[in-house]
């Protein structure tokens, strides 16, 4: 298996698939650093040799993308920046809600967890 920013690359996929299992590197990123290096698109990972993978490696540095821990922290900060704004967008991530506008009536049970039940309240019963 290959390593390219701390994370384990599949050697049985395609060069550019294998790519986006780095957090930050989508499919088009990934197509593009592969046809900068000179890479075909039916090569898989296994068939590259150490040149190859170091000239893919030197790619990532020289394009300036941010990748893995340097792209979560970024993520984190700006979310956490919002939150200290106390602007609309930080007061929904602060409370746990859906922050680009969906709707919380019904399917939002991703952000706001499993149903809590409320104390009192029963379902009407048909007869």
């Amino acid at each position: 298996m290959a390593r390219i920013a701390g994370v384990n690359i599949p050697d049985n996929k395609r060069a550019h698939v294998s790519l986006t299992y780095i957090h930050g590197i989508g499919p088009t990123t990934a197509k593009r650093i592969c046809k900068t290096v000179g890479l075909e698109e039916s090569r898989r990972m296994k068939d590259l040799t150490e040149d190859e993978l170091n000239n893919i490696r030197k790619e990532i540095e020289t394009q300036g993308i941010l990748i893995e821990g340097d792209l979560r922290r970024e993520v984190s900060l700006n979310i956490k920046r919002l939150m200290d704004m106390a602007c609309y967008r930080g007061l929904r991530h602060r409370k746990g809600l859906p922050v680009r506008g969906q709707r919380t009536r019904c399917n939002a049970r991703t952000r706001k967890g499993p149903a809590k039940p409320i104390a009192g309240k029963k379902l009407a019963t048909k007869k």
